[in-house]
């Protein structure tokens, strides 16, 4: 099918992203979520990073204003039932995301396509709680979205072909590659990263070495843009800890038992950049490490 409309569940940092480049690439886009001051703060994330895009060269003004026009902001689910494509891009939490599917269905398009950005939860059993197995797959953006190149599309075992390559054709007209992935915990990209993630706290955890001499390790040793701890703040601690849980209940190996400093800053209520602290604390001029 043709894909004109997409709907995009959630105005959080994935949303807001999902949207601009959606909109950017001649797509009209439902903008959904419970709360109108997210919404609003997405819609602002989105001029404003469209702004810089044209400062930079790499839009026109006329595109911007193009991509604005097509975003229509919602609070009511039920809306985006008659879009092509949705894309649900809540919480990392299977139980939030079966809620959204569960009051989506009833107002969908026979033919539409239901995705979800998840980063580690299973597609088939997300796919499993819906009338459209067949119809749904995993589309996975990375962070930030209007800047990172790769988006992994993952077929549950009821996907069939027809929505998998409606999929790819979406992501080629957005630009991107594709990385077809198998359906296992956390697919490519985190099965890879988050164990790494992981470890960095292991390293900081057992004395091994600081917040600073961590990241500058990684970043002057592998030539890593970021350090890990710096990398996780910007994920969310919330995030890398749930994806962790994930890897560790789906595939039964302690190599991926989360390690306990990061649930003790989750405890805490230190997820990174989005609360003000984390590893880092950002609520200064300047980030200083917290250990």
């Amino acid at each position: 099918m043709a894909i004109e409309t997409v709907g995009v569940v959630g105005a959080g940092q994935m949303g807001n992203g999902i949207a601009h480049v959606m909109a950017l690439a001649g797509y009209d886009v439902l903008l959904n979520d419970v709360d109108q001051d997210a919404i609003d703060r997405a819609l602002e994330t989105v001029e404003k990073n469209l702004d810089r895009q044209v400062t930079r060269e790499k839009i026109t003004a006329a595109e911007r204003d193009a991509a604005l026009s097509r975003i229509k902001p919602t609070l009511r689910l039920a809306d985006l039932g008659q879009t092509d494509l949705v894309i649900e891009a809540a919480t990392e939490r299977e139980s939030v995301k079966q809620a959204i599917f569960d009051e989506l269905l009833p107002h969908l398009k026979p033919e539409t396509i239901l995705t979800s950005n998840t980063s580690s939860i299973s597609i088939t059993r997300l796919a499993s709680r819906t009338d459209r197995p067949e119809k749904f797959m995993g589309f996975h953006f990375m962070n930030p979205v209007p800047v990172m190149q790769l988006v992994e599309l993952i077929r549950g075992i009821a996907t069939d072909q027809a929505t998998y390559k409606a999929c790819l054709e979406v992501v080629n007209k957005l630009g991107k590659t594709a990385a077809p992935a198998e359906d296992f915990p956390a697919f490519i990209v985190n099965r890879i990263l988050m164990p790494m993630i992981n470890e960095a706290v292991y390293t900081l955890y057992e004395g091994v070495g600081s917040v600073k001499s961590i990241d500058e390790s990684m970043k002057l040793g592998a030539n890593h843009p970021m350090g890990p701890l710096e990398l996780a703040d910007f994920i969310g601690l919330d995030t890398c800890l749930a994806i962790m849980n994930v890897l560790h209940d789906g595939l039964a190996d302690t190599k991926y038992r989360p390690c306990p400093l990061l649930t003790k800053y989750v405890e805490a209520g230190w997820l990174g950049r989005k609360t003000g602290r984390g590893f880092y604390d950002y609520r200064g001029d300047e980030p200083v490490p917290t250990r």
